[in-house]
Parts: C-alpha cells; structure tokens; sequence
C-alpha cells in the first residue's frame, strides 16, 4: 500500500495470539517449523554441529563421495494425529517426506531407514496397517527400505506412533539446486492447491466440528522432479512447503538467497473449503502445511516448460505462477492484492496445527 511519502509502506501480516518465547524450555511452537524452530535451530543446533553441509539451511544435506558422486541425505521424525486421516497415513507420510526433501536437491532418491517409536498398547492391525502402507508408497516411489530400528515406550508417552525416516539419494551430474539460488527475474511456480493436507488432518480429529471432504495431498514427488530436471537444466529452487506452509517456506529461500519475493494473490491455487475453514478458524492459509506440492523458482523462460511438466503429472495439474523474484526487499517475501495493495507475508510464529507431519 502507497501513501504520500516516497518509499511504499507494507501492512505487516499478523497472526494471534503471538506466542510467548520461554527462552528455558521447549515449547510447542519450537516445532512447528516457523520462525520459532528457525530460532531453536540458529540458536543452539547449528553453533554446536556447524559445518559446511549443514550451513546451506537446505532441506537435504549434499556431500561428496568423490569427485564424481555426490549424495543428498536428509532425515525426518512424524508425529501426525490422528495416525490415519483423509487421503493418507503416517506411513504414507513418513516415506514421502523424505523421499520428497531429498529429491528437492536434484538427487534421485533410493533407499531409506525407518525408526519406529511404539507405545505400549498399540494394535498389532494398527501397526500392521501402517508397515503396509510404508511398502506400498516406497514402491510407488521406488525406493527400498535398507535398514531400522524399533523402540517401545510407556502407554501414553507417544501418541501410539512416532516414525523417523532417513533418506538418502544419488546427486544428478551437473546439478545446483539451493534454496540459495533465486534469482531477481526468476518467476515461483507452486504445482497445485495449498493447505489441503493442514485441513484435511485437522477436520479428521473432530474436535472443532469442522467437516469437509479435503482430502491429503501427502504423495512421492521424486518423479515428477525427474521429469522437470529432464525437461530443463534451467531450475534454479525445488523446495516442499510441508510445516510453515508456503509462507515460511518462500521466507527461508527469500533469505538464503537476498532477494524479495513478489506474490500475486489472485493467482494463489486455493480450494474453497480449504479458504473457508481457514476463515473460520482465523488461520492463513499460506501458513497451512502441504505433503504433496514442490515450488519451483525458475527463470520465466523456463516457466511454460515446467508448467507443461507439472500438468502431466496427477501430482501437478493445477500447478501456476503465483509470483516473481524481485531485488527489494531483500529477504522479505510480500502479497499483491488485486486492487494494489501489498502486505509482508512473514513465517509461521507459534504452532497453529500440533501434530500435522
């Protein structure tokens, strides 16, 4: 939004209530992968394990085997509930989740391990469910389950199921992908709806008489980016808006990169049921956490290539530009709406939707 004054004035994005930050003690905000993780990961994780590898803030660590091969690992705790929801599962979530950090990098993912946390009185059928549905989506991805571990704990201590999965995936030659690499110029492209796997969790609990038929967007996304690193050797981000929604996700590359991110607010890909509950519930649905959707930062002559790849794809057919790269503000990602104004669309801040992914 204008005013008189010579330099424009953004209306800064808000969010209540703002979460109290207990410096002594975790918090559940600490893991909703906003700004309060970003802090707890600044603040005490990277001074204590720092290194190149991990300094790169990417969803995946790269490193060199030689001077030939490359791997890109990545690895990732699930703590859904309920453990079954509209359109997925935890285990269905659990090898997607890393299947899809790890082909983010421009790596082709091909085996994972798998660490079970079960509390005493879980259902053997229930558990058996979730085993089945892991194989399923792991050959669905193709990728093998190499290696696990499994560990119990007392009734009530782990909300029936936790699940870490650690991936690891083969680096295609001659590819540099960052979230380190937007480029002023480049336009962002989201590969369909957001918010869906956010609501469709939520509306499976029942605890706020929210009904909708939403179902999950939670899906292995590796082919579909083989198929645009195929199509294009252009690509300059991959990233998956999973906790933090789009929002924190387009902040982290923003950063990473110094530049401005520019959205258009009309051309953002929202069901409509998802836009109402977030209404109702006063949430953003920018903020909302995705399973199943890649941004893709690109330059905009590469832009109907990886439209036309993301459209073949049942994962991306409603996939669109919703916005640009853009010099200032660097670091800040904003929204046009459609009669001129812009507001400052900045990170998650607390935990609007515990136990998601």
């Amino acid at each position: 939004m204008n005013n008189n004054h010579s330099e424009p004035v953004y209306i800064e994005s808000a969010m209540c209530p703002v979460p109290i930050r207990d410096r002594g003690h975790i918090i559940l905000g600490h893991g909703s992968g906003g700004k309060l993780s970003h802090d707890l990961i600044a603040e005490r994780f990277l001074p204590a394990f720092d290194n190149p590898v991990l300094r790169t803030g990417d969803d995946a660590g790269v490193v060199k085997l030689n001077a030939c091969t490359q791997l890109a690992i990545s690895t990732d705790s699930h703590v859904v509930k309920p453990l079954f929801f509209p359109g997925g599962d935890i285990g269905r979530l659990a090898v997607c989740g890393t299947v899809n950090d790890v082909a983010m990098m421009g790596a082709n993912p091909l085996y994972l391990t798998v660490g079970f946390i079960l509390e005493e009185g879980l259902e053997i059928g229930l558990l058996e469910r979730v085993i089945e549905s892991m194989q399923a989506t792991a050959v669905t991805a193709n990728i093998q389950i190499v290696a696990g571990d499994t560990k119990v704990v007392e009734r009530g201590k782990a909300d029936g199921l936790y699940i870490n999965t650690t991936g690891v995936g083969l680096m295609l030659p001659a590819t540099n992908i960052s979230g380190a690499n937007a480029r002023p110029g480049d336009v962002v492209i989201v590969s369909g709806t957001l918010g869906d796997h956010g609501i469709a969790v939520l509306s499976a609990r029942g605890e706020l008489g929210l009904e909708t038929d939403i179902q999950s967007d939670v899906a292995p996304l590796n082919k579909l980016i083989l198929d645009i690193l195929e199509a294009t050797d252009a690509v300059h981000v991959l990233r998956d808006p999973t906790r933090g929604g789009l929002a924190t996700t387009l902040n982290e590359i923003a950063k990473q990169s110094g530049v401005g991110i520019l959205l258009d607010e009309a051309a953002l890909p929202i069901r409509p049921q998802v836009r109402a509950a977030c209404e109702m519930l006063g949430f953003d649905p920018l903020m909302i956490a995705n399973e199943g959707k890649v941004v893709a930062i690109v330059p905009e002559a590469a832009a109907d290539t990886v439209l036309a790849v993301l459209r073949q794809s049942p994962y991306g057919q409603e996939a669109a530009v919703i916005g640009q790269i853009v010099a200032e503000p660097a670091g800040r990602v904003l929204l046009a709406n459609p009669f001129g104004g812009k507001r400052i669309v900045d990170m998650l801040m607390g935990e609007i939707l515990p136990r998601i992914c």
